[in-house]
């Protein structure tokens, strides 16, 4: 016992004497403004700004709006009543969030709360170079790319990611909406250039990050700790790592191209014999 209270007490020294915890503590708790943070850390406004998100990786303002979306979408799956949700999150008004979270969400919140309900999936199987893909999308772009050998397991993953959407298999080659995204999705996983409008759903910083893995040349590979520093974030890296790890859109958001330091492969999310090969084929164009 006096052993744990040592430890507590040691963790309250640590936060006392660090301005960025002692910052991040406080958007844990409440939704101080940027002076008042400021203030009561003892930086300058820039100066907290900059060391924020170099070490947490987004910026406070971010992070605030991350904490308020987690427990929206916890309230949410909890099955709550959307209006008691939004107020318990910390939402001002019904407004706030259909103008922020909405966005980032996906879709609305009385849908999200619905596992989709109301969502217009469209999808299709394709054979390609790297076996069967299965492709979705949404009037936005494409929300989802699974590879694997089987085609019942492949829409198993469909429907568990969006439960209650309609989905809708169609035949790629004769949906004029469809179509020209699964070829697109094709070429790409062929190795080729190719535009594919996306709908990636997440958070702010996953975004961030999946954006920057798209900025990878072809061929190349970075370390997690050379992604999150070139984000700004050299402390980030096990989030990058995160992030990868949710991202649903295979080979077009090359996860693939992310590389532990030492050189090893590290995981991704559809096997590690999946990525040696693209590693392998894209090193070798």
């Amino acid at each position: 016992m006096a052993a744990m209270n040592g430890r507590k007490a040691a963790e309250c020294d640590a936060v006392a004497v660090d301005p960025l915890e002692r910052a991040r503590r406080m958007l844990d708790t409440g939704e101080p403004g940027l002076s008042e943070l400021s203030a009561a850390v003892g930086l300058s406004v820039s100066h907290l700004q900059r060391s924020f998100r170099r070490r947490f990786g987004l910026s406070p303002a971010d992070y605030l709006a991350q904490r308020k979306l987690g427990s929206l979408r916890a309230s949410l799956r909890e099955g709550r009543d959307v209006s008691a949700a939004l107020y318990d999150a910390g939402y001002g008004s019904p407004s706030r969030v259909y103008e922020t979270g909405a966005a980032r969400l996906g879709m609305t919140p009385a849908r999200y709360r619905a596992g989709g309900d109301g969502e217009d999936v469209r999808w299709s199987l394709v054979d390609t170079v790297l076996g069967q893909a299965l492709v979705a999308t949404t009037q936005r772009g494409i929300c989802m790319v699974e590879l694997g050998e089987d085609a019942a397991a492949l829409e198993a993953k469909l429907h568990a990611e969006f439960p209650r959407a309609r989905l809708q298999r169609v035949d790629a080659g004769r949906d004029e909406f469809l179509a020209p995204r699964v070829r697109a999705v094709a070429d790409a996983l062929a190795g080729h250039e190719a535009q594919v409008p996306l709908a990636l759903l997440g958070t702010a910083f996953q975004k961030r990050v999946w954006d920057a893995l798209m900025k990878i040349p072809r061929g190349q590979t970075r370390s997690y700790a050379e992604l999150a520093a070139s984000l700004g974030a050299p402390r980030a890296a096990r989030a990058v790592a995160s992030a990868c790890a949710h991202n649903r859109v295979a080979v077009v958001v090359p996860c693939h191209r992310v590389i532990r330091g030492d050189g090893s492969l590290g995981g991704y999310r559809w096997g590690l014999d999946m990525k040696r090969g693209l590693l392998e084929r894209e090193s070798a164009a």
